[in-house]
């Protein structure tokens, strides 16, 4: 007994020394949804112990110039972190396109300095993203995702994919739903004019388009509402799509928000929409079921693991403006339909995608990889 206590103590006392850096394309800042979950990470953390600092290893989104001096950086971090922080975890978010040439570099200098190093997978389709790269870039993947100590999914989509095409051992993969902090409970909004949100980068795979098309559509046109598209993009592209649709006088277009921004905006919000073509997780869905918005998204990615149709939110076909307009009308015209949805998403966010439920799961995967020890490429 007397041992098994001193174990527990050791190993309570490991988990608080235990430090982790993120390495994130733009960091929190310029990051988009991978940013904003690991600035979510990194304030829980603080009331953890663990201690979690945030390498940016692209810059942001617009500045190529910078992006190999980034690089290098995040490079000659990791070099110094395992000389004076040895036991450090590095926690490497990847996505597809030049994510995966840039992770290529980090994880084989991981591998040569022989880093505790997690790889952790964010990508709206990286099956397809591998398919289009040549044989040598292909074994090059397989062999990074292979070498990791353990790799993240955000699904079980994204699971199978790191185990069928990837080759990786299932039993080192973990799927992890995003997660956002809880805002807190939602003021009903009854008697004002419904106010519908889209958050995300303005875009053709997040179906802005179809959203534009479907808040034109006659239905829509006869009801009461208005909306604010928020997000990074080509937004003068949408303004004047919007203004072409006479859609001016209730659409606002604001450009990117900041975390307090959205949460500010969602809190006077009714009904949050998300027609993507493709997505992993998306933030903004769970960012609507955490605020008690009604959600309206399709069924892709990992969507289908988080929204039940008619119970915790709405799903309409991908590239459907008339469904899109279908639904968002029905919510809109019907306010106890509304606030049911809404009430019991935020009731299926609250047991299942707090931050507390995300933070104990990374502290076991952390506690898990921290066990195994590490040794640099030629060491002796």
């Amino acid at each position: 007994m007397l041992m098994e206590a001193i174990t527990d103590r050791n190993r309570m006392a490991a988990r608080r020394a235990a430090s982790v850096r993120h390495y994130v394309p733009g960091g929190c800042e310029n990051g988009g949804g991978i940013g904003r979950l690991v600035g979510y990470i990194t304030e829980t953390a603080k009331e953890t112990g663990t201690k979690h600092f945030i390498t940016d290893t692209r810059g942001a989104r617009w500045s190529k110039v910078t992006s190999p001096a980034r690089l290098l950086g995040a490079i000659l971090t990791m070099a110094k972190d395992r000389i004076v922080a040895p036991a450090r975890i590095h926690h490497i978010h990847i996505a597809g396109r030049g994510s995966t040439t840039r992770k290529l570099i980090l994880t084989e200098a991981a591998r040569l300095f022989g880093c505790c190093h997690i790889l952790h997978l964010h990508d709206y389709d990286y099956a397809g993203d591998f398919a289009q790269r040549s044989l040598r870039q292909q074994r090059l993947i397989r062999r990074m995702f292979q070498n990791a100590d353990r790799v993240v999914a955000l699904g079980e989509r994204d699971r199978m994919t790191l185990t069928t095409l990837l080759g990786v051992d299932e039993r080192r993969t973990v799927v992890a739903n995003n997660c956002v902090p809880d805002p807190g409970a939602h003021n009903i909004r009854a008697g004002q004019i419904p106010l519908i949100v889209f958050l995300g980068r303005l875009s053709e795979r997040k179906g802005v388009s179809e959203l534009l098309s479907a808040l034109s559509h006659p239905v829509m046109k006869e009801l009461p509402w208005r909306a604010v598209l928020a997000g990074d993009g080509p937004v003068e592209h949408y303004r004047r799509q919007a203004d072409g649709m006479a859609l001016s006088d209730r659409v606002e277009m604001p450009g990117w928000l900041d975390a307090g921004e959205a949460r500010a905006l969602c809190a006077r919000s009714d009904i949050l929409v998300l027609p993507s073509h493709a997505e992993g997780l998306a933030m903004a869905v769970l960012e609507g079921l955490s605020h008690g918005l009604a959600v309206v998204t399709t069924r892709v990615g990992a969507h289908e693991e988080v929204i039940t149709d008619g119970e915790t939110g709405i799903f309409v076909p991908v590239g459907d403006p008339n469904a899109l307009a279908a639904a968002l009308a029905k919510l809109v015209s019907d306010p106890e339909i509304c606030i049911r949805l809404a009430a019991q998403g935020r009731a299926h966010y609250l047991n299942h995608f707090s931050m507390r439920a995300y933070m104990r799961l990374l502290e076991r995967l952390y506690e898990t990889v921290s066990a195994k020890p590490q040794t640099m490429v030629g060491a002796r």
